[in-house]
């Protein structure tokens, strides 16, 4: 899946105002917030164009220079929103009142007001992210870099590979990779912790929470809404998929009623599993192609992947993406240099710099990956005429899930449109086809859930630096049902080898984009007016569903994002059913395989 956007919503400290105790007019809070939109392009641009070639050409150099650009923007932030709370109690017009309000919850990281304090914190970001980006899983005892495997390949290994012993090795290889960020990790904590404070926060997870236009524990509470709703359905999943690889690796490897060892299920965080589906696949059906072998023996190139994602959105009716975004995007691994291969999208100058930073293989995990990015990208543009303040999503699910919506999309009746294939396939093989997707996106859900749950209990300090990789292990467990395949300890720090640990990047958004792309999708089929079932569904060329969707975008973040979710799909609470109605079928298939066998851990 993908793969983190890159916009950074970057102020400037105004000048000091001072003045007497009368409270301040709404025309000074107007000039107030004027004076630092003004601002907020130029230095958004220069952060942004150094984080892109810290991520691209990864040196000692760049990432100083990328740290100091992220020093400078998150000062000037927290200077900002500081100065901000000279406003309170002002009564504001609706649209200066969220403004001020989207200013004091912009930062995903907010720099204590010492400045040595807030050097250290923007150079171990820095630092944690670019040893991610070098990081290599090596095998036990070797220590010659050209005997170890980059993330690509760790990747393509946990993909491909069904030898125990070697998705063994290359899992404990990566996961190395997090063991000497874990002092960084502790430090880092601290101080962003401090930061928030400042700021009026109790914690950095309490920051986080804030930005969904709801209380923070409301918000808990309502991700916990939304688990509880698809968790049936997960557990139905999880209980067959074990059933399936207990048969194909034996009692000794996998338990009958336990936890599945993490490495089996072909992905290095066993985040999503459909890269072993050919292994539980249903013995009378199954998806009738494989896009990956379709991508590779059409000799498709990165570029022709990044293509054929622009294509579907232009279907819709949405303008080309600019030539500069063939021009400076990265597709492929370049030989001469380290880059963080972890997909993203990218506006540089908040305008219409758009870009991906990816390196693309001809998969259909990839394929669709690149739509996912795109849709970063078309809802960049959208929304590129907002006030500064007001471009971004509704809230940072929707942005997550645009792309994935998009995805959703790809179904046997878009690929023969493609060409890909001469016929969509016989319906009875739907079974195959909903397997394999649930074992991408429902497979996916606990862990889009957990990774926030650890952080939220880690900046609470809930979780003691003692009980890190414990705590870690012990929520996987209880929402993944996936255990370590090898005794894990307090010596290894296992969160940092997930990107978005050393990266600081916000993990919920990913669990809403989840659920939110089947709320977004059942709409526009809706919208399109396709009478298939929801699965069959597919809105590609179609405008009417094309309008709606840039109609939600164009909104940014302008207003509470139930009211942008209400322009899309008529409704002003995310909610979970349309999940259920789009694998229904599968849900009562798998219930039918599960009869007599034990479900849960």
């Amino acid at each position: 899946m993908g793969r983190r956007f890159r916009v950074a919503f970057i102020f400037v400290a105004v000048a000091a105002i001072v003045g007497c105790a009368r409270r301040p007019s709404v025309e000074e809070a107007r000039a107030f917030l004027d004076q630092a939109e003004a601002r907020l392009r130029a230095l958004s641009e220069e952060a942004s164009r150094a984080a892109w070639v810290q991520s691209t050409y990864i040196t000692d150099d760049t990432e100083i220079l990328a740290a100091k650009a992220n020093q400078r923007l998150i000062e000037a932030t927290v200077a900002l929103v500081k100065q901000s709370r000279r406003f309170d109690g002002v009564n504001l017009p609706p649209e200066l009142a969220r403004k001020m309000k989207l200013l004091r919850l912009s930062l995903t990281l907010a720099a204590p007001s010492d400045p040595k304090e807030s050097e250290e914190l923007t150079r171990i970001a820095a630092a944690m992210e670019a040893a991610y980006g070098k990081g290599r899983s090596c095998p036990e005892g070797v220590t010659d870099p050209a005997k170890c495997l980059d993330i690509n390949q760790v990747t393509r290994v946990m993909a491909e590979s069904r030898k125990p012993d070697e998705l063994l090795s290359v899992w404990r290889g990566w996961h190395a990779v997090g063991a000497p960020m874990r002092k960084d990790y502790q430090r880092f904590v601290d101080l962003a912790n401090k930061g928030a404070r400042e700021i009026g926060y109790a914690d950095m997870g309490a920051m986080w929470r804030s930005k969904y236009d709801m209380p923070p524990d409301e918000f808990a509470r309502e991700v916990d809404r939304l688990w509880d709703q698809v968790k049936p359905l997960y557990l139905s999943l999880h209980a067959y998929v074990r059933s399936r690889l207990r048969e194909k690796y034996g009692e000794k490897v996998v338990p009958a009623n336990g936890p599945i060892p993490a490495h089996l299920l072909g992905n290095m965080w066993a985040q999503s599993w459909e890269n072993v589906y050919e292994l539980v696949a249903p013995k009378d059906t199954g998806p009738a192609y494989d896009l990956t072998k379709i991508l590779k023996a059409r000799n498709t190139d990165a570029r022709q992947m990044a293509r054929y994602g622009e294509q579907f959105f232009t279907s819709l009716g949405l303008a080309p993406l600019p030539q500069t975004f063939w021009e400076r995007s990265l597709f492929t691994k370049p030989r001469d240099r380290e880059v963080v291969c972890h997909a993203s999208a990218w506006n540089v100058d908040n305008v219409e710099d758009l870009r991906i930073k990816m390196c693309i293989e001809p998969t259909e995990e990839d394929f669709i990956t690149i739509h996912h990015e795109l849709g970063h990208n078309f809802y960049q543009r959208a929304y590129n005429k907002q006030p500064m303040l007001f471009r971004d999503s509704a809230n940072d699910g929707f942005h997550e899930a645009l792309g994935d919506t998009i995805a959703l999309s790809i179904t046997p009746e878009y690929l023969v449109k493609l060409g890909f294939l001469d016929k969509p396939g016989d319906p009875a093989k739907d079974t195959g086809l909903l397997l394999r997707r649930a074992m991408d996106k429902i497979a996916f859900l606990p862990f889009g859930l957990l990774i926030d749950q650890w952080r939220w209990k880690v900046f609470s300090g809930e979780i003691p630096p003692e009980k890190y990789n414990q705590t870690w292990w012990e929520l996987r467990t209880k929402y993944q049902g996936v255990a370590p395949p090898v005794a894990r300890s307090e010596s290894d720090f296992d969160p940092g080898a997930k990107y978005h640990i050393p990266a600081n990047v916000p993990y919920t958004r990913y669990f809403l984009a989840h659920v939110l792309q089947f709320q977004f999708h059942r709409a526009l089929a809706r919208e399109a007016g396709c009478k298939e079932p929801l699965h069959r569904c597919s809105i590609f060329g179609s405008k009417a569903a094309g309008q709606r969707l840039n109609a939600m975008m164009e909104m940014g973040m302008s207003r509470p994002w139930p009211e942008a979710l209400k322009a899309l799909t008529g409704e002003d609470r995310i909610d979970a059913s349309a999940i259920l109605e789009y694998f229904a079928p599968l849900m009562k298939w798998l219930d039918e395989q599960n009869q007599g066998k034990p479900v849960g851990w």
